[in-house]
């Protein structure tokens, strides 16, 4: 078994990500009597691309040349249409530029626009890719906490609150990081379980 075998009934993953919020989610959705997430801090020097599906990919690959085991690894953006579909993979690098308000500011009122989640693992042998997406609005203003990146601008349809606004059950229900790690603990349950 080339995922970490942790008991009769375990495995134990490896999910890259420094990020506490989203290990956070991951941990809440994805765990259970038969999984459990090992969190790993690892730097990455991740490439620069509208697509997360090439940097997930690059990410993953890179992460497993170091670390030698199973391990999982994913990327979150905003997809706006008017836009061309950006920020996608560089929604990060919007974000930090743009902080909360401007990024109200700028993409209010622009087209419709996709949170997605795109997870890669890697075996080893092969990359699995799973993803998840949600269609919203970015909210004339923020609102909501603040400390989770843009759950604060991002309200799902035929929602009245932004992910920032939900109790973490709700979000951990309809969103697009669920949407994601529920195909691949389907793939897990298939191949390993």
């Amino acid at each position: 078994m080339s995922c970490g075998k942790r008991g009769e009934y375990s495995l134990e993953l490896v999910f890259l990500s420094a990020n506490e919020n989203k290990l956070a989610e991951v941990k809440a959705i994805l765990e259970s009597e038969t999984i459990h997430v090992l969190a790993h801090a690892l730097k990455i020097d991740e490439i620069q691309s509208d697509s997360m599906e090439k940097i997930v990919k690059d990410k993953v690959k890179k992460a497993y040349a170091q670390l030698k085991r199973p391990l999982f690894v994913e990327q979150t953006g905003l997809l706006i249409s008017d836009f061309g579909n950006l920020p996608g993979g560089l929604t990060q690098i919007f974000w930090d530029a743009l902080q909360a308000d401007e990024f109200c500011e700028y993409f209010h009122g622009k087209g419709e626009v996709r949170a997605e989640t795109v997870l890669g693992y890697c075996d080893g042998k092969r990359i699995y890719l799973f993803s998840g997406s949600v269609k919203g609005i970015i909210v004339p203003e923020p609102r909501g906490d603040r400390s989770f990146q843009w759950d604060c601008v991002f309200q799902p349809e035929r929602e009245k609150q932004t992910f920032a606004e939900m109790p973490p059950e709700k979000k951990n229900k309809i969103s697009m990081r669920r949407k994601a790690l529920d195909q691949f603990h389907q793939f897990l349950e298939q191949q390993y379980v």
